[in-house]
């Protein structure tokens, strides 16, 4: 949590304490639950409340370091909470994340965990993510790496994965492979005449490539991916899923190599 999320944290928790008590009876007496006979200031005379405010303020100020404990467990259980639902929506969304059949496979594709990533060629977090993704590859050994088409970040990230995918989708992997390579580096804008280049040095009708880009193919596997990101609640590049296809656990952000492996030896146990 940011400074300032955890300063307004703060002052909410202390307003909160001593607001309670603060409080006109009736209005306490309203927000107490129906037939509830826990605790409630409302129960108290004014003298009775005023001392208990008192008494929480004085706590309070001996011993801040309460407070953020309090916060601590909250942002800890915040975090939990998160990671429960993102282990829940990867089980249930599994065979479109790691079992779809448009996305590029590489790595070992028999290895017994999966990393999916969600990318977009203009993200300079997705580019300094992959040199590492590529050591996590080559020293795992046993990792199949699925890379999900997931342009967000404008105009130019949409041509630059459609190319990616016609691409694909009219020359196989191993094109794709090379053009991804390419992309991952590329510097500016693409041009129709830096595709056709491209795809002429992969053995490609330039034509081709540069028609397939905008037709329904290509565009059926950017709105599948969109879709799943969608209900991943994935809103930014890179996003990770490692998993064993059919659980797993969302990565959000460029995350560095021993995170990655920690997360890979807790799911194999």
């Amino acid at each position: 949590m940011r400074l300032a999320a955890r300063l307004s944290a703060l002052a909410l928790a202390c307003a909160t304490a001593l607001h309670l008590t603060a409080m006109p009876a009736s209005a306490q007496a309203e927000s107490a639950p129906a037939g509830g006979t826990g605790f409630t200031a409302s129960s108290m005379s004014d003298t009775e409340r005023e001392a208990f405010r008192a008494e929480v303020r004085a706590y309070l100020m001996d011993h801040p370091e309460v407070i953020y404990e309090a916060v601590s467990e909250l942002e800890r259980r915040q975090q939990q909470a998160q990671a429960d639902m993102d282990t829940t929506l990867v089980e249930i969304n599994a065979d479109d994340i790691f079992h779809d059949d448009h996305s590029w496979v590489s790595g070992n594709t028999e290895g017994d965990l999966t990393l999916v990533e969600f990318m977009d060629y203009r993200c300079g977090y997705c580019r300094r993510a992959q040199p590492v993704v590529e050591q996590l590859l080559q020293g795992d050994g046993n990792m199949r790496l699925v890379i999900k088409e997931f342009p967000i970040l404008g105009p130019q990230s949409e041509v630059m994965s459609r190319f990616a995918v016609a691409v694909q989708q009219l020359g196989g992997d191993t094109a794709y492979a090379q053009v991804h390579a390419r992309l991952m580096a590329w510097e500016g804008d693409i041009s129709p005449d830096d595709m056709r280049a491209i795809a002429t040095d992969l053995g490609l009708d330039p034509e081709a490539v540069l028609a397939r880009m905008n037709g329904d193919e290509v565009t059926a596997v950017l709105r599948a991916n969109h879709e799943l990101a969608q209900r991943l609640q994935i809103s930014g590049t890179p996003t990770f899923v490692m998993g064993d296809g059919t659980q797993g656990q969302l990565l959000r952000g460029a995350l560095p190599l021993d995170q990655l492996q920690a997360a890979a030896s807790d799911l194999r146990g």
